[in-house]
């Protein structure tokens, strides 16, 4: 058996000889899959990933703010870096039991032996063959999540980030995250708010009948405009949020620190200088 054919052609001729006594209609498929398999694998190797670009940024990453969008990010291009790594040690692995196996082969004389080596080597192959697609495939996405933190970077007028970036605008994410779907769960409920919302909204030190007033007088500011022949758009929605998100941005603190908490701890972060510990001066 040739070795340095395709994995696909490979497995074509074994099929070919694996059925000698087939109808004459599975030769000629097989034929068939042969002459057009190059052509199939050079599409099939636009994908091997999971999602599209778009779906990674319209879908995957769905955080409102710029610094959440940025961590789940960086989530994404860690948790692909990782798969990378190890994708790499199982292929480098697998290249060595390859090269094992065909040396191995050429010091076998018994024809049975060698007939179970060549099928495991085509084995193998085939699992590297798989393995180099998938690569292929995270690298790609890799590439695209660390040119979207650049494009996020630069929304944000920043060339590095601090866990206090990242804690300061939580409030923040968390008032839009609440209302979008607050917003969301009133819109097919005559505009009532659910309750887990409801739930969310009392959480973050939000009066649950204000964040429904809000919603109430934004939907009837959008069937206005409805009514008048225009349309509301995204941006429109977007804006309210950060309205939202402004009016309330005290809140969350205050009710935590009704309860004894603080929200932020300046001494309890990463990236940041610390105060200096006069303990022992």
């Amino acid at each position: 058996m040739e070795f340095n054919l395709s994995t696909e052609l490979a497995i074509t001729t074994t099929l070919n000889e694996a059925l000698p006594t087939a109808a004459p209609e599975y030769k000629s498929m097989l034929t068939n899959i042969a002459e057009k398999m190059p052509a199939v694998t050079q599409a099939t190797s636009n994908f091997h990933k999971s999602h599209s670009q778009f779906m990674g940024v319209t879908l995957d990453v769905t955080a409102i703010t710029p610094i959440r969008s940025i961590k789940h990010t960086l989530a994404e291009i860690d948790k692909t870096r990782s798969a990378l790594q190890e994708a790499y040690i199982n292929l480098r692995k697998k290249e060595v039991k390859l090269k094992k196996k065909q040396a191995k082969l050429l010091d076998c004389s018994d024809p049975l032996g060698r007939e179970l080596l060549e099928i495991e080597i085509l084995e193998i192959q085939g699992h590297l063959e798989g393995t180099r697609n998938a690569v292929q495939g995270a690298v790609r996405k890799m590439n695209f999540f660390t040119n979207q933190y650049d494009n996020l970077m630069k929304k944000i007028g920043k060339e590095e980030l601090t866990e206090e970036d990242y804690e300061l605008e939580e409030a923040r994410y968390h008032i839009m995250t609440c209302m979008k779907q607050a917003l969301n769960s009133a819109r097919p409920r005559q505009g009532v708010i659910d309750e887990g919302n409801m739930i969310y909204l009392f959480d973050l030190g939000i009066n649950a009948a204000q964040a429904q007033a809000e919603v109430f007088s934004y939907l009837n500011w959008e069937n206005e405009l409805v009514k008048q022949g225009k349309a509301p758009e995204h941006e429109h929605t977007v804006q309210w949020l950060e309205g939202c998100a402004d009016k309330w941005a005290g809140c969350p603190a205050a009710f935590a620190n009704s309860r004894g908490f603080d929200v932020f701890d300046p001494t309890s972060l990463a990236n940041t200088p610390q105060i200096e510990d006069k303990s022992n001066g």
